[in-house]
């Protein structure tokens, strides 16, 4: 009987990633509609420099990729993914370079996305660490590349630990008035329920989507303590110099 619920099992998982490769761009595409996207349309703000539009465009490739690698593996074109996954690890380092750097120069300078109640030096934790998770759940990845079933659950945690900055710039009140409870508390909620109908779904734990997705939601509270304090305020200090 479980051999025979196997295909299923595969045909749902799959099913799963198109949804995600569906929902991730469209909720990116929302939130920065209106600053950059479309900021034409929706009388936006200019791009305030070449740097933010590389970040901008880098970002946007680093979608791109993930949607193309969802459909490689739905349309069972195995061995192009892997191909193109190997080649994403250059695009990957760009995309951490360009998003530090970013998060410095907009902690440095300035920036109309950054919360306006927040010290920028204090905030500068948030990009920091989101750019320090990425490149741990992707390298991870890489690691796990030849075990599918952790692979992928790693990559589904890159979307989820990209998401708040998405989530935080909705054209919601709700969204607003929440504040860290809304762009940190969806994507924790999500790994939590993703995280329990994995578990139902298989009847074990994958401890290495649970670890992954512990990290990211002790991370989010983390940043709130330690933004405010000497050594980070230092640190960032020091960054921003």
């Amino acid at each position: 009987m479980a051999v025979n619920n196997i295909p299923d099992r595969r045909i749902i998982t799959r099913r799963f990633f198109l949804g995600i490769a569906i929902f991730f761009p469209l909720i990116v595409l929302a939130g920065f509609a209106k600053t950059y996207y479309l900021r034409g349309f929706l009388g936006g703000p200019a791009v305030p420099s070449m740097l933010v539009h590389l970040h901008g465009v880098v970002m946007t490739a680093w979608i791109l990729l993930f949607v193309t690698q969802v459909w490689l593996i739905s349309s069972r074109r195995i061995k192009l993914h892997q191909r193109l996954g190997m080649a994403s690890i250059a695009l990957a380092v760009l995309l951490v370079i360009v998003g530090i750097l970013t998060a410095i120069n907009a902690a440095k300078n300035g920036s109309n996305s950054a919360p306006p109640d927040i010290p920028p030096l204090s905030f500068l934790v948030v990009p920091v660490f989101d750019m320090l998770l990425f490149a741990t759940f992707f390298g991870a990845a890489i690691y796990y590349r030849r075990q599918p079933a952790n692979h992928k659950r790693l990559m589904l945690l890159t979307v989820l630990n990209f998401l708040p900055p998405a989530i935080g710039r909705l054209p919601f009140a709700v969204v607003a008035a929440a504040g860290p409870l809304a762009f940190f508390g969806v994507p924790d909620l999500l790994a939590i329920i993703f995280i329990a109908i994995d578990t139902w779904r298989h009847g074990k734990l994958n401890k290495v989507f649970a670890l992954g997705a512990l990290l990211m939601i002790i991370s989010h509270p983390l940043r709130l303590i330690i933004s405010g304090t000497d050594i980070w305020l230092r640190f960032a200090a020091w960054l921003t110099s």
